[in-house]
């Protein structure tokens, strides 16, 4: 008999819900709405039973990956957070006002 981890059951329900390795929260809600668009008994006319086992099924897969990410504890420190700016941003808080890697003139307006 083999126990599920954790892990296993994070990633088989982001394998439910169609996610990647790494997805947004608006990712997430996106891809549950799809799939309930398309599984809902109410929507879904072709197999009632097989509807209804697939809806029950993407509403557990996007309560287990919801739980996750509200146990997730975000960081707020600066090199964290820093760490997540896009690339353009990253980049201005490196070179920031450095008239040859930074943005020049744009530099004295621009707030992160």
């Amino acid at each position: 008999m083999t126990s599920s981890t954790r892990y296993d059951e994070i990633r088989n329900a982001a394998d439910t819900l169609g996610l990647p390795e790494t997805a947004t929260m608006d990712a997430i809600k996106k891809s549950y709405r799809m799939l309930m668009v398309k599984w809902h008994p109410d929507r879904c006319k072709e197999d009632p039973q097989r509807c209804k086992e697939m809806a029950q099924k993407t509403i557990e897969a996007y309560r287990t990956i919801i739980d996750y990410c509200n146990d997730y504890e975000y960081s707020f420190r600066k090199a964290d957070v820093e760490r997540m700016l896009p690339p353009d941003d990253r980049w201005f808080v490196q070179f920031g006002d450095d008239p040859l890697w930074g943005r020049g003139g744009d530099a004295k307006n621009r707030t992160i």
